[in-house]
């Protein structure tokens, strides 16, 4: 089971990278939820990464860290291909549920430069 909660939140970052919008599908569950964006579907997954390639397009994901409790991932990424000094880090917690990423909490430094 850990290993198929990891592989859920490394897809997710790779669809990101490889600006895969259609794997958003397969990814979030139907009823998932964001708290940072207070949206729900893959849809608005979709509208949120577009508008974030649009706006750095240059952007990937590394991740740095990957911690899977139940069913529960937390991920401590950096994001490269912003502009200014030190890439932003991110964390993100993830509830999976049947392989799927269900809902997500998440806090950034990114704007915190701004």
């Amino acid at each position: 089971m850990t290993v198929d909660h990891k592989a859920a939140a490394h897809r997710m970052y790779e669809a990101f990278n490889a600006r895969d919008y259609t794997a958003t599908e397969e990814i979030f569950s139907q009823d998932f939820y964001s708290h940072p964006l207070e949206a729900t579907g893959p849809s608005s997954v979709v509208q949120a990464w577009k508008r974030f390639h649009q706006a750095f397009p240059d952007v990937r994901v590394v991740v740095e860290d990957m911690i899977v409790d139940d069913d529960r991932v937390a991920v401590r990424t950096s994001v490269h291909g912003i502009p200014g000094g030190h890439p932003p880090m991110m964390l993100e917690m993830f509830t999976i549920r049947d392989g799927r990423i269900a809902e997500l909490w998440g806090l950034s430094s990114l704007w915190r430069e701004a």
